[in-house]
């Protein structure tokens, strides 16, 4: 009788922190939708007053310039730690590590195909913003662009970052204080990131009303034409190439599993990202049937390495900046992004924002002179996230028992009867000290019974 209250409790309490992050959330995209339509009526109504206002598009840019190093560096760094820890659990790490890399290269190449049969933002001809001013120098805006930091070179620091993930690696158990030490200023990373991003709605109304000034509608059909083909892109990637793997490997239907993880898709569309369904996600696979180990590693690794919805997202924005441009990437340009995403986007679901980010380094990378073009991706990322998010927690969730079916670890009728309905899920199983964490999943449990499967 006494168990009983103290669970109740707990399931009470447990909704609370994402009730704040979401309230949090909720306000920036607010702010950030009040801005663009803001930005749009000004850049209709009084066009010039609307191009006077982008040198506010151009210092959030460049603000998300300053921190694209910092963020490269640190995700690649833990990535290469994490791969290896994957590794060492066994045939499930390698099985999913093979999976997740195939899965966001195929991403990667929907969006190129996608986005060079629609030719988004083509017609636009927006201009450097350099070049949009004619030469002339304003003092004040002068001054202040030059108080923000200067953007560090991506490619040596991409190359740098692997060279000392490896070398940490090598290092084994001397290296892991200084991999700690690296998560905690990534930490201080991705908060400075989500303090530039409250400075979205800012730099979204300036870029807009910049770019509807300068082309009208043609603006505004060219980012609902790039919105459209993202989500129906993301929708047909979900039901027809995630659904039919699913089906072939374990007759599981997706549309059931789209009902069944229905709570946590609201839960993700109310803060615009995956993680915070993490724990739900944890006990929900496991109530569907799959192994604990297998659920332990896979969830968490995948929230790093399976961003299916950013891949598609990464390659279609960056189609859109350069057709917007007027500069379209050549072939051999478009396969070396696509190489350079691969390794980039890795922990880009980490925190708000660090999608635009991985974006911009991208961009900066190979065509430095397109970064003035993200102006008009600023607008419209947060309509976007919402669907990028959906997009890599479904991945994860259809991942999750690929690979319990590959390593005969998962209970297909047990399956079946969660997604059918005839074994509901019960909520008050989500604990805490049982889901609150992926660390939580991933402890010796894991670890004994992915052995016990490796020698078997």
């Amino acid at each position: 009788m006494a168990t009983l209250p103290s669970d109740n409790t707990v399931a009470e309490a447990d909704p609370t922190p994402p009730q704040r992050k979401k309230d949090r959330t909720h306000w920036l995209y607010i702010m950030v939708i009040i801005a663009v339509f803001a930005g749009a009526a000004i850049g209709l109504i009084a066009p010039e007053a609307g191009k006077a206002l982008e040198p506010l598009g151009k210092a959030f840019i460049a603000l998300i310039k300053m921190i694209i190093a910092p963020i490269i560096f640190c995700t690649i760094v833990l990535g290469v730690g994490s791969v290896a820890k994957a590794a060492t659990v066994g045939k499930v790490g390698g099985i999913a590590l093979i999976y997740f890399l195939i899965m966001a290269t195929f991403a990667l190449v929907i969006g190129l195909v996608v986005g060079n049969l629609i030719h988004p933002g083509e017609g636009l001809k927006l201009e450097p913003y350099e070049a949009a001013a004619g030469g002339e120098s304003n003092g004040t805006v002068d001054f202040l662009m030059s108080l923000i930091p200067g953007d560090i070179a991506v490619l040596p620091t991409l190359v740098l970052a692997l060279l000392v993930g490896f070398a940490l690696q090598s290092m084994g158990k001397a290296g892991e204080p200084v991999l700690k030490g690296i998560g905690h200023i990534q930490a201080v990373v991705f908060k400075l990131m989500m303090m530039i991003m409250w400075a979205a709605p800012v730099g979204a109304f300036g870029a807009i009303a910049a770019v509807v000034g300068k082309t009208g509608w043609a603006a505004i059909g060219a980012m609902a034409t790039l919105m459209g083909a993202f989500y129906l892109t993301c929708a047909l990637f979900i039901v027809i190439v995630l659904g039919s793997i699913l089906k072939v490997v374990t007759g599981l239907n997706i549309f059931l599993l789209l009902k069944y993880l229905a709570r946590e898709f609201l839960l993700i569309f109310s803060t615009s990202s995956s993680e915070s369904a993490l724990p739900r996600l944890i006990a929900k696979m496991e109530h569907a049937g799959v192994s604990k180990p297998v659920v332990g590693i896979t969830v968490p690794t995948g929230y790093s390495f399976n961003l299916d919805g950013t891949a598609i997202y990464l390659t279609m924005a960056s189609l859109f900046v350069s057709s917007a441009m007027g500069m379209p990437m050549s072939l051999g340009e478009q396969i070396s992004l696509l190489v350079f995403m691969i390794i980039a986007s890795k922990g880009a679901a980490g925190v708000s924002g660090a999608g635009l980010a991985t974006l911009a380094a991208g961009l900066q990378s190979h065509r430095p002179e397109l970064l003035d073009g993200m102006g008009v991706i600023v607008g419209i990322d947060k309509f976007m996230s919402e669907c990028r998010a959906l997009t890599n927690f479904t991945g994860n969730a259809v991942a999750t028992l690929l690979i319990g079916k590959w390593t005969h670890e998962i209970d297909i009728d047990q399956a079946r009867a969660a997604l059918n309905g005839s074994s509901p899920f019960d909520e008050q199983s989500l604990e805490p000290d049982v889901h609150g964490s992926a660390a939580a999943t991933t402890g010796d449990e894991a670890g004994e019974k992915e052995r016990a499967t490796v020698n078997a």
